[in-house]
């Protein structure tokens, strides 16, 4: 029989039956609606089959809508004191990790008796704490992962989708573009949590391009824009100015302006630039 999704009542019987309370340290704001988690597989575009790994698993209430849809799921939790009652929660339906993301081995995880040659969705209510860079660990490290869908801040979610020219577009954005397409897929209510958070949440889709970028490449255009971002009012001539090799020729070879401020620059233009960055240190 399935394990009915978890809801408000039964998020407090469980914490209370294990004798503990969420962690604001860990960032534990459980998902207490089933209508919210089933909306999440679906929009996520989980089916029969597919390989997702779960990340902040918590008591299984997003793991639940995962395991309905047929997939195969990984479900990874940090905290100790709930990794028990996930995988009695999980049952049969996951593989319960104890294990935290940030310092885990991908490559072990995702190299199981499953079938190879195939590629995984990461689905997660992310801790608002280590959502940003989770999420570019995951895309720098982790190229098994193809799929990304995501909860988090709305403030950290609009980041990594930005588009050029906005307030909110910086470094992440950048970084987050040059491994895939970044789309908002919807609002998430506080009301459907619990704890109720402060903020409010948001849906991020990543889709990983088909071709990976050159690390050289990928390396430089991080630096660019890393230090471009870190003065963002500034225009480019003068934040990466001590940064480029014979600074006005590589402007001209990656037709920018150096005039342009750093949020005005969209991912083609700084490809552009770490190109003719790589080029210039190559011939001299």
């Amino acid at each position: 029989m399935t394990q009915p999704l978890l809801t408000r009542p039964a998020v407090r019987d469980l914490l209370e039956r294990a004798g503990t309370a969420p962690r604001r340290s860990l960032g534990q704001n459980f998902v207490v609606d089933p209508n919210t988690v089933r909306r999440i597989a679906r929009l996520a575009g989980i089916g029969p089959g597919d390989r997702v790994v779960e990340i902040g698993a918590g008591l299984g209430s997003l793991t639940l809508a995962l395991i309905e849809t047929g997939a195969h799921v990984v479900a990874v939790e940090t905290d100790g004191r709930l990794v028990p009652l996930l995988a009695e929660i999980a049952g049969s339906g996951a593989q319960v990790v104890h294990a935290d993301a940030r310092r885990m081995d991908w490559d072990e995880l995702l190299s199981g008796p499953h079938e190879a040659g195939r590629d995984w969705h990461l689905v997660a209510n992310l801790p608002y704490n280590i959502a940003t860079s989770l999420v570019l660990t995951v895309l720098d490290d982790v190229p098994a992962v193809t799929r990304l869908f995501v909860m988090c801040q709305r403030e950290a979610a609009q980041r990594l989708a930005a588009a050029p020219g906005g307030s909110v577009y910086g470094a992440v954005s950048v970084r987050v573009a040059s491994h895939g397409a970044a789309e908002l897929a919807g609002a998430v209510p506080p009301t459907v949590f619990y704890p109720r958070p402060e903020v409010e949440s948001a849906l991020v889709r990543i889709t990983r391009h088909a071709q990976a970028m050159d690390l050289d490449l990928r390396a430089e255009l991080n630096r660019l824009v890393d230090t471009a971002f870190a003065n963002r009012r500034q225009m480019v001539r003068r934040t990466l100015r001590s940064a480029l090799c014979d600074a006005d020729a590589v402007f001209a070879a990656a037709e920018v302006d150096p005039a342009d401020r750093p949020e005005g620059l969209s991912l083609d233009a700084w490809m552009r630039l770490a190109s003719a960055s790589l080029q210039a240190k190559a011939q001299g």
